[in-house]
């Protein structure tokens, strides 16, 4: 489905990696930990963070708030060439190679940030 990605119409919603709370109706919600961290250092008091691992792990509010509803969700194009590199990488990870997938992982793992995004 090429055409689709060079016409710029497919779009991947973003959820939030957090929930950060302050009492029972007051929330926000971070998407990477820079965020979560400016958050946390404008809000004093008891805080509960909640770290998603995964959509989920979600209720189906917080859902429909910060991944489908479109007045409040983050929508990122999905590029050619982030198609291409993801072509790419699933190839080496999923391949019949043993090799190159061990050394993809040997080399990336430590760059790894925002896994579930």
């Amino acid at each position: 489905m090429r055409p689709l990605i060079e016409e710029g119409h497919v779009y991947i919603a973003q959820p939030p990696l957090y929930r950060i709370s302050k009492g029972k109706d007051n929330h926000r919600y971070a998407y990477t930990d820079q965020e979560r961290d400016e958050i946390l250092s404008q809000i004093e008091g008891k805080t509960t963070i909640q770290r998603y691992k995964g959509l989920g792990e979600m209720d189906p509010e917080q859902l429909w708030e910060t991944t489908m509803n479109p007045a409040t969700r983050t929508m990122l194009r999905v590029e050619l060439s982030d198609a291409q590199e993801a072509d790419e990488t699933f190839s080496i990870l999923m391949g019949d190679q043993v090799e190159p997938r061990r050394e993809f992982i040997e080399t990336n793992a430590k760059y790894v940030q925002n896994l579930d995004i």
